[in-house]
Parts: C-alpha cells; structure tokens; sequence
C-alpha cells in the first residue's frame, strides 16, 4: 500500500462537492480533477467556479491542481476520490448509475496498490457490495488484496461560507485498518477541524445518511406545527420563538426541503431497510409531509387572493426564488418546481426571477422560462419562496411596487416582519 508522501490523487466530479475537495488537496499533493463536462473544466482552468462554491483567487492557491475531462489522465494517480451525485427516480428509488460508471471507469486506470475512496451519499454497504465489484470485474483486480476502498461522506453545505470543507470535521474510514489509517490521515492532513474514524465503512455510509434523515424529521416536524398553528390563527414564527428561549430547543424552521441531500438522503435509507423487511413509518411519514408544503403553500396563497377577491385564473403570479436554497445558483431537486406546477394547475401566469441560477440550466432542467427583469404594477401576488440576500435587500416597498393595488405577498422564508406581508408559512 503507498504512504502518505507518495500520495497522487484523482477526484472524479467537480461539482459542489468535489472541487472545493480537489482544491484543498490541491494545495498540498499533485491533485489531478475530472468532470465529464468540457465547458466545466475549460471554465475552472480560466478560474471560474459557476457554482460560486470556490472563488477565484482560492482556485489560484491550489498550485497542485489540475483539471480534465480525459480519463487517462488520471493514470498517474494512486488514490481517486469519487464525487459523483447520487439522486432519486420518481418512483424514489435511488440511482446509482453515476457511481456504478465512475467504478466503472476506474477499474481502466487503478494500479495494484491503490486507494478509491467514496463521498457519495449512498446507504449502508454500498461501497464494498456494489462499487468494488465493479472495480474487482473490469480491472481483474482483487479488492483488500490488489486494491483498497474507503468512505469519507461529503460534508458541504452548499452556499455556505463559513462551513467550509477544511472546517468541517469529516468522517474517515477503510476497508483494513491500515486503509482506515492512511485515508483518515490524508484528510486530516488538510481538514484543520479534524477527523472522526469510523470502525467500518457501513459505519460511516450510515452516519451520513442518518444525518440528513435527521434534519429531515426536525423540518418535517415543524411543517407540521406550522399547519396546525395555521388552523389555530396562531403565528408560527412566533411560537418557534418563544419556544426557542430554552436552551435544548432546537431551531429548525418551515418551508420547502429540496436539495441534493435533505430532500433525497432518506429514500436511500428507506431503500435499504425496506430490503431488510422493515417498513420505517416515521421517515417516510416525514417525506410526505415535506414534500407537500408546496402544494400547501399554493393553498394557502390562493385562498388569501380569493379573500381579497383576486381571481386566480389568468392572476400573475411572482415566485421570488428558484434555487433549492439562499445564496446557490443549485437547482437540484428544487421544491419550487411544485409551487410552479401547483400555480399554473389553477391556470395562472407564473413568473419566477432568480438572480443566482442560470436560465439556461433551468430551461434544461426543468423546461421553463426565468425571468431577468422585473416590471412594476404587474403582480396579482408575490411569494418569496428563497431567501437570497438580494431579495432581503430589496425591501417590502420595492416588491410592494412590482404588485397591482390589490395584492397578496406572501413569505415563505420570513424575511420581512409579519406586519408588512399577507400571510406566512
């Protein structure tokens, strides 16, 4: 097995997760990234980071970095980090393709000796059950033997600028112990938070997966109240604030759950315990709680419109927001979508306006038209659905100005005092 000064690494994926990674990596060991995207790799070597995660004079201090789109050039390397995504079908079933590829593809370039480590989501046993299989069959490799794999779940908060990878505790783990040894002193030779050793791989898979399941369940919880207190004419916020005067309350807060893990991370948990026999009740319970705030909130704004007599046919509608959270131009499974389809099942025109995404990627994605510019006086309703900073910094007198006389503002994200809107989740 190499040491840690003969380290040579390869990051497979450079998106949200993998290039703050590649980055930090880069500015100690010869650090090679590979994105499938051309037009991502020609923008990072011109130093540009779309997704706004790394800026640019960061990119610039990984001196060891380099990017490209040609497997082979991975070759070189001895350790490979794979940060591919790993999202739902419709049916909420997890998808490994992207894993089960990357796997795939290193089995054409790992060398007897050799570490591949997964940051991926994924549930329990999925990296030495499914992942090295793969890797065993195309390279005639033998995993423990000729190989060795790890987990390292990703910790990135996307848009978050004070949590970042170098300041996050991040845990380690491998398929030996020595492996376990030398993947939890790489990271914890870069990641000044430290590391926590896991005894085992599965250990680890399921400590990221519960993390977000977790979060999940406290949010759901609190869509819950959020309803029952609307039934009560009871101020939600409000309750949430009284209540967090003590010391062991937690401060979740309602609205839409998207993203590329709260929104996900369950159903692969549920997956893998449904293949167990276990039907687990409260995490699937708290899915579908989450996952019809967009229908509720529509609801909840047609009926304001219908009380100031707006007509909701043929109504022109604002959604302040598409990313799946403030501050990130990240779109995946955005909750806002639901809002979108909800609005125009009552034959509405929706406008949606986003200063972070790129109308391009939300044409693709999600096959609808963004909005670049904002007319005043056109608005039966506005709902700030994300809580960018360019939205708080506009001000209630300035969305006011975008709405007809009569008009209905509603806050999903209690951004402005419940005084200056028409309703609140």
């Amino acid at each position: 097995m190499i040491t840690l000064q003969q380290v040579n690494i390869g990051i497979i994926g450079l998106g949200y997760v993998g290039l703050p990674l590649a980055v930090e990596f880069g500015k100690k060991y010869p650090t090679t990234g590979l994105d499938i995207n051309s037009q991502r790799i020609q923008e990072l070597q011109a130093g540009n980071d779309n997704t706004h995660e790394v800026e640019t004079e960061l990119l610039a201090s990984a001196t060891q970095l380099t990017y490209t789109n040609t497997l082979q050039a991975l070759k070189q390397c001895n350790v490979y980090i794979v940060t591919v995504p790993t999202p739902i079908d419709r049916h909420k079933q997890p998808i490994l393709t992207p894993l089960i590829q990357a796997s795939k593809s290193l089995a054409e370039v790992i060398s007897k000796g050799d570490i591949v480590i997964y940051e991926s989501t994924v549930y329990p046993g999925t990296t030495e059950e499914i992942c090295a299989p793969y890797i065993e069959s195309g390279s005639g490799l033998e995993m423990n033997k000729d190989f060795y794999v790890g987990y390292s779940p990703e910790r990135i908060n996307p848009g978050d600028k004070q949590h970042r990878v170098s300041n996050i505790m991040k845990v380690t783990s491998g398929s030996t112990p020595k492996t376990a040894g030398l993947v939890d002193a790489l990271y914890n030779s870069v990641i000044t938070a430290g590391t926590h050793k896991a005894s085992s791989i599965r250990v680890a898979e399921a400590s990221k997966v519960i993390e977000n399941t977790q979060r999940d369940l406290n949010i759901a919880l609190v869509n819950e109240l959020a309803v029952i207190f609307q039934k009560l004419d009871i101020d939600t916020l409000e309750v949430l604030e009284a209540a967090g005067t003590k010391w062991n309350f937690l401060p979740f807060r309602p609205g839409l759950v998207g993203g590329h893990c709260i929104g996900v991370d369950p159903y692969y948990l549920t997956h893998k315990a449904e293949e167990t026999g276990h039907h687990p009740e409260l995490i699937l319970a708290g899915r579908r709680i989450n996952d019809k705030m967009g229908e509720y909130i529509t609801i909840q704004v047609t009926k304001l419109m219908t009380l100031k007599k707006i007509h909701v046919v043929d109504s022109n509608i604002l959604l302040l927001g598409f990313s799946f959270k403030e501050n990130c131009p990240d779109l995946r499974n955005t909750r806002v979508i639901d809002m979108v389809n909800e609005l125009k099942g009552y034959h509405a025109n929706v406008d949606i306006y986003d200063p972070w995404v790129d109308p391009d990627e939300a044409t693709k994605e999600y096959g609808i038209e963004l909005c670049t510019q904002l007319e005043q006086g056109k608005y039966d309703a506005v709902i700030v659905t994300v809580a960018h900073n360019e939205f708080r910094d506009m001000g209630i007198e300035k969305i006011r100005a975008l709405c007809k006389p009569n008009h209905i503002i509603y806050d999903v994200k209690y951004l402005f005092d419940k005084e200056d809107v028409d309703g609140r989740i």
